[in-house]
């Protein structure tokens, strides 16, 4: 169960941070379309918002290699030729 979890959590996080990291370096332009407070777009490139949207794409594809790693611990886990 906490595998499948982190397997997802994996996934959401490279999407979303690579959607950051893209908007921070300038390649993806898009209006806010959810906004709480000040609702003005970025204009250029953001230093900070590249480098959040780096680190969450890291943080994402640790969970999912974690998530994917066999335990030789693990209960579910098969081992060929032991029976």
């Amino acid at each position: 169960m906490m595998r499948s979890v982190a397997l997802v959590c994996g996934i959401i996080a490279i999407l979303l941070g690579g959607l950051w990291l893209l908007q921070g370096l300038g390649i993806v332009r898009s209006r806010p379309f959810l906004c709480f407070a000040d609702c003005a777009p970025i204009q250029g490139p953001s230093a900070m918002w590249a480098g959040v949207g780096a680190v969450t794409v890291a943080v994402g594809g640790i969970c999912i290699a974690s998530s994917c790693r066999r335990r030789a611990s693990s209960p579910n886990s098969t081992q060929s030729g032991s029976k």
